[in-house]
Order: C-alpha cells, then sequence, then structure tokens
C-alpha cells in the first residue's frame, strides 16, 4: 500500500452525501509549508477522525475549513458548492461552525445571549429575549440537554457544559458540519460520556462531525473513518473498522513503536521508601497508607473524584494533610506548603499545564526558571546554564529559548514544564495526568524521561485516567476508591482487574455473563 496517497474513502453509491470536500490544499506561513496537497471529505452523518502528531497540520486544516485561514491552492466544496470562507462567520452562517478548544464564550451572558450574540432575535427594534430563550431551550431539548437553562450565566457552568453551549451555538446556524478541536481535553469520564450521547444525537440527525483527539481511544469509540496527517501531508483516509491502534500509530509517526511503553532501563535498582505515608488523611482522603521508592514507577489509578489528584497535592503541601504521619527519605516531615515541598526535592507536574505549569505569554528560558527563581533565588545563574541542555535532552522543537510558551505544541509545552521541575534536580516526582492532550510521539517521549527518572534513583509516582498507560507504565499499581486506597496490584495488572478495584466491583470469572461490568477505557 502507498501511504503518501489516501484510501478509497467513500462507500459505493455515496459520493452523493459527502457534505464537505477539500481538495489539493496547500497552506504555507513566512515560507514554511504546514500543508501539502491535502485532500479531506466528510459524508452526512458520520463522525471523521482527524488525528496525526503535534505539527502534522490538523489545527491549520481544521481553521482553513473554518475561514480563519485561506489556502494558498486548492479547492473546498461545501453543500455541493464550491466556497472560500474568508472568515469565520460567513462559514458558520453556511452551516460550517468549530469548536475550538478555548471556548469563544462570554462568561458574564446566560447561555441564551451567547448562543445569539451578535444576531439577537429583534421584535419592535429590540431584543426580543423571550424569543431567544425559548429557541435556545428548544435545542437543548432537542439534544436532550434538560440540565441548562437557557438564562443561566455561562460563568457558573462546567466546563462540560460550556461545552454544550458552544454546540447549541453551532446548532443555531443551522450547522450540517460541527469540528471539534480534543473536546475531551478538560472532561472527566461522566463528562466524556455526555459529550458521546450528544455527537450521537448530531449524526442521528445527519449532522457530521470532524473530530480531533489526541486520544486514540476516543477516535474508535465515535469515528466511522479516520484521516491520518503527517507533516502537513495526507497519508490516509480509512474506515475506522478496517484500522488497529497499533497501524495507526505506526503511520502516524511513519515508523513502528516497538516499544509503546518503554520498560525499566538497564540497571534500574528498586531501592527503600523515599516516600512513606502511613493513615494520612485531609478533606479528600482518609487512612492512605503508601510507599513511594526510589527507582521504580508508582501508577494511581481510581474513578474520577476517588482521591487520586488529592494524594499528590498532599504529598506536595497544596492541600496539607491533616493526620497520619509522612516520611521522607526516612524522616517525618510535615509538608504544608509547595514552597517546602520543593525546597525538600518535590516535584509536581500538574494536570492543567496552560493554567498552573506555564506562563503562556513568557519564553521558554524564562518558564524553565520559575520555579528556581521563585524558590532558590540564588541558584538562577547556574540553573540557566543548564538548560540549554535539559531542553536538548528533552527534544523539544522550537526556534530558540527566547520563543513563546504559548506558540509551541501541546507536546513542546509539556516538555517545557517538564524542564522547569528537571532544574531543580528533584528526588521525588509526581506526574498528574502528564501525557493529557499531547501526541503520540510526545507521549513516548514523557514515557523515556520517567523511566530515566527511575534508573536515576528518583521515586515517581503518576496519576493518569488512561488504563493501558497506568498499566505499561507502573512498576506496581494503586487504585484509589472513594478517598482510600481499594488494591494494590503488580505491573502488568488486567484493565478488568483495575476496573473491579475502582468500583468495588468483583472480577468476573471465566466464561462468565457480563452483569455490567463498566466498559473498559479511561478510568
Amino acid at each position: 500500500m502507498n501511504e503518501t496517497l489516501a484510501h478509497e474513502t467513500l462507500a459505493a453509491g455515496a459520493a452523493s452525501d459527502v457534505v464537505l470536500r477539500a481538495t489539493g490544499i496547500d497552506k504555507a506561513f513566512f515560507g514554511v509549508q504546514v500543508l501539502h496537497d491535502v485532500s479531506f471529505d466528510v459524508v452526512q452523518g458520520e463522525v471523521h477522525g482527524l488525528v496525526g502528531e503535534n505539527g502534522a497540520g490538523k489545527s491549520t486544516l481544521m481553521k482553513v475549513l473554518a475561514g480563519v485561514h485561506q489556502a494558498d491552492a486548492g479547492s473546498i466544496e461545501f453543500a455541493g458548492q464550491t466556497v472560500a470562507f474568508t472568515h469565520p462567520l460567513q462559514a458558520m452562517n453556511a452551516g460550517l461552525v468549530t469548536v475550538f478548544q478555548e471556548f469563544n464564550l462570554l462568561p458574564e451572558r446566560t447561555v441564551a445571549q451567547n448562543v445569539y450574540l451578535g444576531r439577537e432575535p429583534l421584535k419592535g427594534g429590540l431584543i426580543d429575549k423571550k424569543t431567544m430563550i425559548a429557541r435556545t431551550r428548544a435545542i437543548l431539548d432537542d439534544l436532550g440537554v434538560d440540565f441548562i437553562e437557557p438564562t443561566e450565566r455561562v460563568g457558573s457552568l462546567t466546563v462540560a457544559e460550556q461545552q454544550i453551549v458552544e454546540i447549541v451555538k453551532a446548532l443555531s446556524f443551522d450547522a450540517r458540519v460541527i469540528s471539534m478541536d480534543e473536546p475531551t481535553a478538560a472532561l472527566s469520564e461522566h463528562e466524556v460520556e455526555l459529550l458521546y450521547a450528544i455527537i450521537r444525537r448530531l449524526t442521528a440527525r445527519g449532522v457530521a462531525v470532524i473530530y480531533v483527539s489526541h486520544r486514540l481511544k476516543e477516535i474508535f469509540d465515535l469515528c466511522d473513518r479516520i484521516t491520518i496527517l503527517k507533516d502537513g501531508a495526507l497519508v490516509s483516509t480509512d474506515p475506522a473498522a478496517d484500522l488497529t491502534q497499533d497501524e495507526l500509530v505506526r503511520r502516524m509517526v511513519g515508523r513502528p513503536i516497538q516499544s509503546y511503553y518503554p520498560g525499566a532501563e538497564p540497571g534500574t535498582e528498586v531501592g527503600e521508601a523515599r516516600v512513606r505515608l502511613r493513615g494520612v488523611g485531609n478533606d479528600f482522603v482518609d487512612g492512605v497508607d503508601l510507599d513511594v521508592r526510589t527507582g521504580e514507577i508508582l501508577g494511581l489509578a481510581g474513578l474520577q473524584g476517588s482521591g487520586r489528584t488529592e494524594i499528590l497535592e498532599g504529598i506536595f503541601g497544596a492541600h496539607a494533610f491533616t493526620r497520619g504521619t509522612m516520611m521522607l527519605a526516612g524522616r517525618p516531615v510535615r509538608m504544608t506548603s509547595p514552597r517546602q515541598a520543593v525546597r525538600a526535592g518535590i516535584a509536581l507536574v500538574t494536570e492543567d499545564r496552560k493554567a498552573q505549569g506555564l506562563v503562556l505569554g513568557q519564553s521558554i528560558l524564562d518558564n524553565a526558571l520559575l520555579v528556581v527563581r521563585g524558590v532558590f533565588a540564588s541558584r538562577t545563574r547556574t540553573a540557566r546554564k543548564r538548560v540549554p541542555g535539559i531542553l536538548s535532552s528533552l527534544e523539544i522543537t522550537a526556534r530558540g529559548i527566547d520563543q513563546e510558551v504559548q506558540t509551541l505544541s501541546g507536546g513542546n509545552q509539556q516538555k517545557v514544564v517538564l524542564a522547569k521541575w528537571l532544574v531543580t534536580d528533584p528526588q521525588v516526582v509526581l506526574f498528574d495526568e502528564p501525557t493529557r492532550g499531547i501526541d503520540v510521539g510526545a507521549k513516548v517521549a514523557v514515557y523515556t524521561l520517567m523511566r530515566r527518572l527511575a534508573a536515576e534513583g528518583k521515586a515517581v509516582l503518576m496519576v493518569s485516567s488512561e488504563l493501558p498507560e497506568v498499566i505499561g507504565m507502573s512498576d506496581r499499581i494503586v487504585v484509589m476508591r472513594d478517598g482510600r486506597i481499594g488494591a494494590e496490584l503488580a505491573a502488568g495488572a488486567s484493565e478488568l482487574e483495575v476496573l473491579a478495584a475502582a468500583t468495588g466491583a468483583r472480577t468476573q470469572e471465566p466464561g462468565a455473563r457480563d452483569t455490567g461490568t463498566p466498559r473498559m477505557g479511561e478510568v
């Protein structure tokens, strides 16, 4: 198979159902070719996955389709007509709407006001609030959403609810195609299920969805077809049923990944407990006994709200333990603040890199020195000399250390977060969702770093919502349930074992009938 060409993408007789077709799209910025001869089509009522590593051209293609950028070459057909959108509003009015990761909502206005912002229905020259609210309510009802009121202030809604408002806004334009960029990046498990249900309602009524995500499980859960981009070029488009995750990853990165989850590096030795918790608790967890040993990666699994992140924050002093004892390198400590934890050699790679891990408007260098400047100011000059070497070891792709972090891809941003902590030479590294929102290649780089840290004798504690990641990277797995430890499992435990421990369900006997054990996947 020649993977530089797209496969035949439509079943016989389905050509008339194509609602969006892009042919031969080229796009360059400042002489750098970002898209080259990309062809892509979407069929009415399908979920079409768009995948590729960071920098593959996914976001640029979406923005060309949405009218944010104009193609340098090629053509776009929408609803049977050739179009050349020069502004996103043109695309939206035509029925092609994009829901980007960063929502375009006004928090102090109501749901209805946001949905019809700038095109409010009028009556007698005044805004007809009653009609605006009624139309919003009708769309919500059509989606089966009865927990959001049109009169609610958007700022009071959860992230998932705000995403629904964006979808309602899209439908208010009579959308025929809705593009979603990393729609589950900030959602909990039950919120992801809600999004799944809404997407299925959309496709059932003939709306097509372009779904961009780094979470391959979601791609295979939802998508009818999958298009893969690499280095700005089309690799293939195939029915999802014809692909495996291994094959998808191979096409994305251009080579087989022999060890997606690398094993322990040669010479790695598991030693004594660097962190020892006995009976610790706070407002979120209680009675937790936990050892994090040098030279190992300890995985912390559990359902959303089970207390996983709160264990990390307790060790780091962000939500101090109020009872029980904590030992660090054999000595009792009472960790009451992050500054104290950093001084003690503890690092916390937070879940939300943009809000908690980086200053987006500052340079790579300034971000890499954030912790040192804040806690070890006298070491700044020495640390500054180490930064280029650390950045090089992480293989960060950037124009230079003065480049603003906000211009980097998600994977490179995560590497800057890691550099920020590596420069402090920590002895305990806490990872909270370390690969959320980054591509396959960047994930492997993070996994390799985690193994390297363990080989150097660091103690590594990782929280992850992705079961394959927990199982693939952990030397031991501790499963949290309702703020307590539900089980400790050996490396290589099955997804069913982890889920059973997380939910309190009994592990199903071989050959027994499925009695409703939650579906395997992300915990």
